[in-house]
């Protein structure tokens, strides 16, 4: 099978890449290797694949490249929280524009391959929460009052009490409060409506939070272990925002790739969406500390500053149920295993402070 790879240069793209290979798969890969995130093609880049600089949104370069591709995993994604709503061009543009030019694309050449798509958790928005008296309910967003005074759990929208946070399905609605998460959600839908218009099978991947060896270092956009770790290397504390309970998924970026692979040679016709992700929530603090051990720099033990970011969310972490059930997924690199890996992992060096990059999702 001939399948092209979006943001094949990237953290995720490039071990989706590998997983292909391996897997014997003609690999075509396609990256714009935009400068702010990249010195260069990487020299991870499997030689085994055949590898394009192109933007996505120029209908003109990607048309060739398209030629005899029977899959796609399009990976390709501007990512991270934003510095302000100044970012929202950047994010609909790289996101959904890119995305709507490649799936016009396919849909001229007449693709009947399988799509998949790189999704995220942050289409959630907040997680699942239950109430003691009212059962499952959706808290509002929470707001800078309340987290400067150290408020960080969402209370019950009906009676103000303490909320139980659960694993979150996909049968949730979704909810997104950040502009990241409004055009992650929009890819879903893109992709689904050229699912319904052309009869090509369509998987909708939700990854949660990624880290493995290539992600970028040394930059406010990047993922949250991979800031930490760079904290330890320089011999600094890693600097855990709120309180460090929020709850996370952790997943290892080997798993998402095999997710992919899973993805690309199912023989179902469930669309998804799908959580990639391990079933095993740990909280912010959690990881920091089990980075902090495993490097070997206990005296650098996290601190917890109390700051936050209005647009983040307090608890999202997964069921996996449906994933292992009808795709079947289960993660393999268990949490304690893949921070002590992660410690040696290679990182991919990025332009610090500069957050315009059009790779691959955290």
């Amino acid at each position: 099978m001939r399948v092209l790879v979006t943001g094949a240069a990237g953290f995720i793209g490039s071990h989706i890449v590998d997983s292909l290979v391996e897997a014997g798969c003609d690999v075509v890969g396609v990256d714009c290797l935009l400068p702010a995130a990249h010195t260069g093609a990487p020299d991870y880049l499997n030689p085994a694949a055949e590898f394009h600089r192109a933007d996505l949104r120029d209908s003109a370069s990607l048309r060739p490249i398209l030629a005899g591709i029977e899959g796609v995993s399009h990976q390709a994604a501007m990512v991270g929280l934003g510095r302000s709503f100044d970012d929202v061009t950047d994010y609909v543009t790289h996101n959904d524009l890119a995305t709507g030019v490649l799936l016009k694309a396919l849909a001229a050449r007449e693709f009947k391959g399988r799509f998949v798509l790189g999704g995220s958790m942050v289409v959630y928005g907040e997680g699942a929460y239950e109430c003691v008296e009212h059962g499952m309910v959706r808290p509002q967003p929470r707001t800078a009052l309340k987290l400067d005074a150290g408020e960080f759990d969402p209370p019950c929208p009906r009676c103000g009490r303490n909320l139980v946070p659960l694993p979150i399905a996909e049968t949730t609605p979704t909810d997104p409060r950040n502009v990241y998460a409004a055009t992650k959600l929009h890819q879903e839908h893109l992709a689904s409506i050229f699912g319904r218009e052309t009869d090509a099978p369509v998987t909708l991947l939700r990854y949660h939070n990624v880290y493995g060896s290539r992600m970028p270092q040394n930059s406010p956009y990047a993922g949250v272990a991979s800031i930490f770790r760079s904290r330890l290397e320089e011999g600094r504390s890693p600097e855990v925002f709120e309180d460090g309970r929020q709850l996370r998924d952790f997943v290892h970026v080997s798993d998402v790739a095999r997710a992919n692979l899973l993805a690309l040679t199912a023989g179902f016709e469930d669309p998804g969406p799908f959580n990639i992700a391990t079933g095993h929530p740990k909280s912010i603090n959690d990881m920091a500390t089990a980075l902090a051990e495993a490097n070997g720099a206990p005296a650098n033990s996290p601190v917890i500053t109390g700051r936050y970011r209005l647009g983040d969310v307090r608890h999202v972490f997964a069921s996996t149920e449906r994933a292992e059930r009808l795709l079947g997924f289960r993660a393999k690199v268990g949490f304690s295993e893949g921070m002590r890996a992660f410690t040696q992992a290679r990182l991919r060096e990025s332009r610090p402070g500069d957050h315009r990059r059009c790779s691959s999702v955290p």
